[in-house]
């Protein structure tokens, strides 16, 4: 890298720095906005698959609210792995908070972690905190899961989104999954939290109201879509299962489909699923249309978190979906890298399909910057989003935003030096994905 470069991607990133960020999908919690401990920083799932792949016997995520002995627990087992991740990005982002948010540099170890522990969590104390956190990562305001919004106390720096039923994300071995994520909606009064990624089928709780017909299954989604706070959100996020055929399933092929339940194939998972998502499109399409479907691609259950997939045909079946609700805006966020190209394609063709961020298996600096590269050359900057950090807590925005800083402003020097783009329209660009479009297409608003 010639000095020149380098100067000019300090530039650039140094112009990057003083343009705001809207983030569009995170799952912050309005009663505990930033880090409780050490824990919500080591242990974020990313950074805990990390672990789990050096050797870490932990898999599964934390807890919603980790009682002290989980928290001690996992962050022993956690340490003395820590070694082995140095190399990775995750690990990167940890190193920043720390750095940068408490002014701890040294390496983490089984002497000083419940040092730093402490700090952490004496700080989540402060109100103001979060809210310092945020602005220094330049985050105006960011999204996040309606059953979090709490008693709205942190309204002034949270918008909503509907994260509830999962009508299209396939569990391993529970062929019923569609019409379990909804039946167990059917007894609620008002949105509660979503079902786990990786949902254990011995996990599943008993539902007091099974579905049984076709016309249960109608009343069920008129009172799920009858109980979302419509004026209250932004979107609705969903999964879009790579396993799933999807395809119009007719009204005679669904009755006969319910009675073969209990000895549900992967044909009647995919009859489920696919009657039940294009019936809550329709319905979304009916009473919301101005709420955003989005959704997530090219991540599918596994042990623990999620692997990396996405089939060819999955990619023309969603085109067909989009195309038969020209009513709705839809937006993905993809997971696997090598479809980018696939997916910008298809952005190209529908009006009413967007991009955004870089998400799960993706969030990795050379897959981002390679997403940016290819998406700022085939897709409009009205129609992509330059960031979510999908983040739990306010310090993972606030590292996120620094890594996709970094890989942005070494994306846009490569076309500065092609004659692509000047630098300051370079910036101006930086500025129409990070910080405008999500406000036109996703209907965010600067605090």
């Amino acid at each position: 890298m010639s000095c020149n470069f380098e100067k000019l991607v300090c530039e650039l990133e140094e112009g990057l720095s003083a343009i705001p960020i809207l983030d569009v999908h995170t799952h912050l919690d309005a009663e505990h906005l930033s880090a409780r401990g050490l824990h919500d920083i080591l242990l974020y799932h990313m950074v805990k698959t990390d672990l789990l792949a050096a050797g870490c016997p932990d898999g599964e995520r934390l807890s919603e609210d980790p009682d002290e002995a989980e928290v001690y627990q996992r962050l022993r087992n956690a340490i003395p792995y820590l070694r082995y991740i140095r190399n990775t990005s995750g690990f990167w982002g940890v190193k920043t908070i720390l750095r940068e948010l408490y002014g701890w540099s040294e390496q983490l170890t089984e002497d000083n972690w419940q040092k730093v522990h402490a700090i952490i969590r004496e700080r989540s104390e402060d109100q103001a905190w979060a809210r310092y956190i945020l602005q220094r990562a330049g985050v105006r305001r960011a999204s996040t899961e309606y059953w979090r919004r709490r008693d709205g106390r942190s309204d002034d720096v949270l918008q909503y989104s509907l994260e509830w039923a999962f009508f299209a994300r396939n569990q391993r071995g529970q062929n019923d999954i569609a019409l379990y994520e909804l039946e167990r909606t059917w007894s609620q009064e008002e949105v509660s939290g979503p079902l786990p990624v990786a949902l254990d089928l011995n996990s599943r709780r008993p539902v007091e109201r099974p579905i049984r017909t076709v016309s249960d299954v109608h009343a069920a989604m008129e009172h799920y879509a009858g109980l979302i706070p419509y004026d209250q959100l932004l979107s609705t996020a969903q999964h879009i299962s790579t396993d799933i055929d999807y395809r119009t399933v007719s009204e005679e092929e669904m009755p006969f489909a319910l009675r073969q339940r209990e000895n549900a194939t992967i044909v009647e998972r995919d009859i489920y699923c696919s009657y039940i998502l294009e019936l809550f499109l329709s319905e979304l399409e009916r009473r919301g249309d101005h709420i955003v479907f989005q959704f997530s691609l090219g991540a599918e259950p596994s042990t623990h978190e999620t692997i990396s997939k996405l089939k060819t045909e999955t990619v023309s079946q969603l085109a067909e979906m989009i195309e038969r609700h020209p009513k709705l805006r839809f937006q993905v966020f993809l997971s696997s890298s090598p479809f980018n190209q696939a997916i910008c394609t298809l952005v190209r063709e529908l009006p009413n399909l967007s991009v955004a961020g870089y998400w799960w298996h993706s969030f990795f600096p050379p897959f981002i910057r390679q997403t940016i590269a290819e998406r700022l050359d085939m897709v409009p900057a009205n129609k992509q989003v330059g960031f979510f950090s999908d983040g739990y807590c306010v310090d993972w925005v606030f590292a996120k935003a620094i890594i996709v800083r970094k890989q942005l402003a070494l994306v846009l020097a490569d076309k500065v030096v092609m004659g692509q783009y000047t630098k300051d329209e370079a910036l101006a660009i930086a500025r129409q994905i990070l910080f405008e479009t999500p406000q036109t297409l996703v209907g965010m608003q600067p605090n």
